[in-house]
């Protein structure tokens, strides 16, 4: 597909202008001793002066606002580079703690004071506006309960407003939070902006305002006697799961080769890429990531508005409208219903996708975009493992919209390992893939029953009134009866056993279904309506088997130490019975819960009656579990009651089995 080499900027008409020329317009030199005390104290009184409003509705007139303040903004701008490092510390630093980001702040000082390059300009706006929105929802739960999401209602709230002032928010609204102003948040944010349309005068600005906000700030809390609690970043668990792409300074070479020969990076934003590329060598894993994600979006949306035969979308929407942004780009349907026409034009949509919906929307992924945007995470103390990822993810899309005939054997042979790496990925986020990997650890929790310490079962059996454990050994054989009738449902291909009760195949068969590979992509309602059910089996399967361990553990301490009393060593006889059919019951329904993951897109042929039946079929497996989790809780220990409420579910899933209700395909 041919991509236009053309456009020379992403900016409509209106933004651009607002952007690049409305706030040089006045050219008149301000004092900056008109908004600054002696001791450096912001004097907010005459800034918001110069913020105008209409005079039918008396909101805020954005166009004459930003035309006011550039010339203050151009101010700032000098007065700041006038100063030296160490004054600017001594006499700002103190401003700019309740943002819990002071040397991020200090670094953008850094950017106003040197300037060296329009790209650090706009990663210095990227990083303070996000800095400062998650700073400024601190402050807004002083005083509310839910900090809202989105930047522009929390500077609209009668909360901030009452702390700052609504003459103050409506400074700040006019740079960053509405659609109406400038608004050089979301525009840098969502690529929208090359690196030299973004004016530094507006960094030193919103640098001078957040000094400002922390002089208010600090009057508020005195006079209140609040305090301000910071809410603690994300912190990353499971970082080896996110590894998908092997990276090197060999492929990172060929990729500073390829941003300049690839159709898919506008010539615009190179800048931009190849400072994000610079950055993940000089280990600024932040900030590679924060200048990679807008150059992702806006070549994406380039193949997206190209594709789908809608140019004028390439560009920044009109505060009427709504930007084209990640979560447009990623549906299956445009907003007119037609089909989007983007996952084809990658050619491997599902590793594409999937991988975007993993690290960008999936809940329970790292959701980097929006994280990174609304200052959830410590720029400090990125993780390498995420912006590996995202460099990588972003060399391939490079490589697929690039001239194969201009590789030389050797850049072929540098880029094959990540290429390929690329075309078997599979989600690892996506419902679908979190409840496999969940019936692999209870899996692994199972596994270690046979080693947890028992007493010698010469020693249990002198218990008088315990002798014998048949009726566990009868809830074992209708066990291995219902496995034995799964196998003949089971997908061809897999491995079948003659010994359907042994652990060891039965582990191995979980392993080979939970490989199968099922499709994640754009998953309709009632599947994922039956993964979230299928999910909560597992998680309460897990459950139960960490309480039998610890459960175990403790009786076993408890029995040597003779700490025991009658009743409790009743108890503890009770368990070791239960503990025999507790373990195939549990990989029954873990087989039972993986069988339907299978074959879970099958559940969309279901009339409405079949598939409320089938629904009720699985809430009872998952009243069962819950129950079993009730029963073999610390607090209650009800092994009796355990056996009696197992052997009546076996039996109605014995019945459900024989009327073929129970597994999905076979209704198809």
């Amino acid at each position: 597909m041919a991509l236009p080499d053309s456009v020379t900027t992403c900016l409509s008409q209106p933004v651009h202008y607002s952007i690049c020329k409305l706030g040089f317009e006045e050219t008149d030199t301000y004092d900056i001793n008109n908004i600054l005390s002696g001791n450096g104290e912001v004097c907010w009184q005459a800034v918001t002066e110069h913020v105008c409003y209409l005079e039918s509705d008396q909101s805020v007139d954005y166009i004459r606002s930003i035309r006011s303040l550039g010339p203050v903004c151009e101010s700032v701008h000098l007065y700041f580079k006038s100063l030296p490092k160490e004054q600017f510390v001594v006499q700002y630093a103190s401003w700019f703690h309740w943002t819990n980001c002071t040397e991020v702040f200090l670094e953008v000082f850094d950017v106003v004071l040197q300037y060296t390059q329009a790209t650090e300009v706009a990663l210095g706006l990227m990083k303070l506006t996000s800095c400062l929105e998650r700073a400024l929802g601190d402050v807004y739960l002083l005083k509310g309960n839910d900090c809202p999401f989105l930047l522009r209602d929390l500077l609209a709230s009668e909360q901030l407003a009452d702390v700052f002032g609504q003459a103050v928010m409506n400074v700040l609204r006019v740079f960053i939070g509405s659609p109406h102003g400038l608004n050089l948040r979301n525009v840098l944010w969502h690529g929208f902006a090359s690196p030299q349309e973004i004016p530094d005068k507006y960094c030193a600005m919103l640098l001078f305002l957040t000094a400002g906000l922390g002089q208010l700030l600090q009057a508020y809390l005195l006079q209140t006697k609040c305090v301000l609690v910071h809410r603690p970043y994300t912190i990353f668990i499971s970082l080896e799961e996110l590894d998908a792409f092997p990276l090197d300074n060999e492929i990172l070479s060929v990729a500073e080769e390829l941003v300049k020969q690839s159709s898919f990076v506008l010539k615009i934003m190179l800048p931009f890429w190849i400072a994000a590329l610079t950055a993940f060598k000089q280990g600024r894993y932040a900030d590679s990531v924060i200048l990679l994600l807008p150059q992702l979006e806006v070549g994406l949306r380039l193949l997206f508005t190209t594709s789908n035969k809608c140019p004028n979308r390439l560009l920044t929407a009109e505060s009427s409208a709504l930007y084209t942004t990640f979560d447009e780009m990623l549906a299956k349907h445009l907003n007119n219903e037609e089909v989007n026409h983007l996952p084809i034009v990658l050619e491997e949509p599902a590793m594409a996708s999937d991988f975007l919906w993993d690290f960008l929307n999936h809940q329970e992924g790292p959701r980097i975009r929006d994280r990174l945007s609304h200052g959830e995470i410590n720029l400090e103390t990125f993780p390498r493992e995420i912006a590996n990822q995202i460099v990588g993810f972003a060399i391939t899309i490079l490589c697929r919209f690039s001239d194969e005939d201009m590789f030389s054997l050797k850049e072929h042979m540098v880029i094959k390992p990540l290429v390929s790496c690329a075309s078997c990925y599979r989600s690892r986020f996506h419902p679908i893939s979190r409840l496999k990997k969940q019936v692999l650890e209870c899996t692994k929790s199972i596994h270690l029953w046979p080693e947890l310490p028992t007493v010698p079962e010469e020693q249990v059996q002198k218990i008088k009134g315990l002798e014998g454990n048949a009726e566990a050994d009868t809830l074992i054989l209708m066990i291995s009866e219902i496995i034995s009738q799964l196998q003949h449902y089971m997908p061809q291909n897999y491995y079948k056993s003659d010994d359907p009760i042994n652990s060891v195949l039965t582990e191995r068969l979980l392993v080979e279904l939970c490989d199968t590979r099922i499709c994640t992509l754009y998953s309709p309602r009632p599947v994922l309506e039956v993964v979230v059910v299928l999910r909560r089996i597992s998680a309460q399967c897990h459950q139960v088997s960490q309480q039998v361990i610890a459960g175990a553990g403790l009786r076993y301490t408890q029995w040597v130490n003779k700490t025991l009393r009658s009743r409790q060593r009743h108890n503890y006889r009770r368990m070791l019975n239960s503990i025999k059919f507790l373990s195939p019951v549990l990989r029954l329904i873990l087989l039972l819960i993986t069988l339907e993951l299978v074959s879970v897109h099958s559940v969309c042929k279901k009339n409405p009656f079949d598939y409320q039946q089938y629904l009720k079929f699985l809430k009872l497996v998952l009243q069962y579990t819950e129950n079993l989790v009730t029963y073999t809780s610390p607090e209650k220990n009800k092994w009796d009651e355990t056996m009696e409420l197992t052997k009546r579910t076996l039996i109605k899933l014995r019945k459900i089995s024989d009327r073929k209700l129970m597994l999905m395909h076979l209704a198809t």
